[in-house]
């Protein structure tokens, strides 16, 4: 029954920062509905790509992690991650599903401490590799995932999950997403192009320029460049909501851009906020 679907207590113990917040397990039927509930908040309640409650649950029955911080004062579940394990080429790898944390605990490292839990949860089953998505778009989760976590761009998938999930944070835009890839066996550190976050570059290595305040981008494509840079608004949330035909044009300019100079080979390898945009830097190895 569904009463019977919680696991064992003992991976209800988990780690407490500084700041009181504690990162666990979750463990208790209550505490997956709330995952659920988070989930709603984040994506809206009409978000197609929604988990059950029973899967945050089971999933954790077969090496998968639901994990959550709790505030020190009430006890209130801030924000939660979610991943399944299972096998990739023949090895263990990890798939971060979902990472939500709610509004009044963001800019508070939560969401760094939920990924840097399910790393140390997934590295005693022999697992050495984790995946997950995010939206090119969004410049704060490019930070924390390629910067602060050190992960690594693998691919590019256009509207990976579909062009209208039903959440408004995906109806304009479309559901394009970068898959990364991180090894958990080193511990990351910032490459030379996150470090160099005070400058910004020669505006002739950013292949879709705005040309005039407000405008579309412009995209630039020439293949003899040994290292571009592709823009990003700071704010892609804001503008979807002030200026939606706006960001739909970012979408399909960057979508042309990163398409155009992964398939002939340049890599990500970097990415940094300047002047009030993010710039992922880009370069084509040697040889």
């Amino acid at each position: 029954t569904q009463a019977r679907l919680d696991p064992d207590p003992a991976p209800r113990s988990g780690d407490s920062s500084s700041d009181g917040i504690i990162i666990r397990r979750a463990a208790a039927r209550e505490e997956y509905d709330e995952c659920a509930r988070i989930q709603d908040e984040t994506w809206g309640a009409g978000f197609t790509e929604r988990v059950p409650s029973t899967i945050f649950s089971l999933t954790q029955y077969l090496g998968g992690v639901t994990a959550a911080a709790f505030s020190p004062e009430n006890g209130r579940m801030l924000g939660f991650v979610f991943g399944m394990t299972g096998v990739r080429e023949g090895r263990l790898v990890h798939w971060s599903d979902l990472l939500a944390v709610r509004p009044e605990a963001r800019d508070r490292g939560i969401g760094r401490r939920l990924k840097q839990f399910q790393r140390s949860a997934v590295l005693p089953l022999g697992v050495t590799r984790m995946l997950w998505t995010f939206d090119p778009l969004v410049a704060k989760n490019a930070h924390l995932n390629l910067n602060t976590l050190g992960a690594r761009i693998s691919e590019y998938v256009p509207d990976m999950y579909g062009a209208d999930t039903g959440s408004a944070l995906h109806s304009a835009v479309g559901t394009d997403r970068f898959i990364v890839a991180w090894d958990l066996t080193t511990e990351s550190a910032p490459d030379a192009h996150a470090r160099d976050a005070s400058s910004s570059p020669p505006e002739s290595l950013v292949v879709n320029r705005v040309e005039q305040p407000g405008a579309a981008p412009t995209v630039h494509t020439a293949d003899d460049l040994t290292e571009l840079y592709i823009a990003v608004p700071d704010d892609i949330q804001s503008l979807i909501a002030d200026a939606p035909e706006q960001a739909r044009a970012w979408r399909q300019t960057t979508r042309q851009a990163f398409v155009w100079y992964l398939e002939r080979g340049y890599r990500v390898d970097g990415f940094h906020r300047a002047e009030g945009r993010g710039l992922y830097h880009l370069a084509r190895p040697p040889g």
